[in-house]
């Protein structure tokens, strides 16, 4: 047997800080993060097609549709939705 052997923990291929590593924990972190209300929020998502409210809208259709005379009003370009992403959507700044 050599002294020499291979180890069983084997080699590390890339050194520097834990923190250097991307993760779903740690992938935000200095990057700017959106308010509540912006589309990407925690509150304004819940409007979008994919969100729980807008979904339920779409299931609906017809005028509550993203593209009906009530659900276009809804969207980031539209009136209520538009006016919401301009006055209270955007970015907080970067996360620590």
């Amino acid at each position: 047997m050599s002294a020499h052997g291979s180890s069983s923990t084997g080699s590390k291929s890339s050194t520097g800080m834990a923190s250097a590593t991307t993760t779903p924990a740690n992938a935000a972190i200095g990057q700017d993060k959106p308010k509540a209300f912006d589309a990407q929020g925690a509150i304004g998502k819940q409007f979008t097609e994919q969100g729980a409210l807008g979904g339920a809208a779409q299931a609906v259709g017809g005028p509550f549709d993203k593209e009906g005379v009530i659900g276009k009003q809804f969207t980031t370009e539209g009136g209520i939705g538009g006016s919401v992403q301009n006055a209270m959507g955007g970015t907080k700044g970067k996360s620590n």
